[in-house]
């Protein structure tokens, strides 16, 4: 399901939004988040931690970080104004419906491999889990 995760620079006037996918991870709601598709993409596999969507966009697993429910927002794709963002975000949504089961999957595996081989290239690349828990609930008590 596609969401919204709002950020703003104290010099920026309007929010960057971040869209993505939550997923239940050790208890924690983790989002997942899309990136658009480059070039680069082109010659790379998809793996555990990176999911190609076509030629229209990534999912980056091992970026996935845990944020707190009253963050996170809904996108109505259907009230989207601009019809070819609109669509592409359709696509996305209809894939990752698609593929769902793969993707919780995937994030799980990948949790479970930094915690138990964090010196794995695998477990390199990723976020630190643990850490971002503890931070994720220091601020939110």
């Amino acid at each position: 399901m596609p969401l919204l995760f709002h950020n703003k620079k104290a010099e920026e006037t309007h929010n960057r939004k971040y869209i993505g996918i939550v997923l239940s991870v050790n208890g924690f709601n983790y989002f997942a988040p899309l990136s658009s598709f480059k070039e680069k993409h082109l010659h790379m596999p998809d793996t555990i931690d990176f999911i190609k969507i076509g030629r229209r966009a990534v999912i980056n697993l091992n970026c996935m970080l845990p944020v707190p429910v009253e963050k996170l927002f809904y996108v109505d794709i259907n009230a989207v104004p601009d019809y070819k963002y609109r669509s592409l975000l359709q696509i996305e949504y209809r894939f990752i419906r698609k593929n769902q089961e793969k993707i919780r999957k995937n994030a799980n595996e990948i949790y479970k491999q930094k915690k138990l081989h964090p010196e794995t290239k695998l477990a390199k690349r990723c976020n630190d889990f643990t850490e971002l828990e503890k931070l994720i609930t220091e601020t939110t008590l």
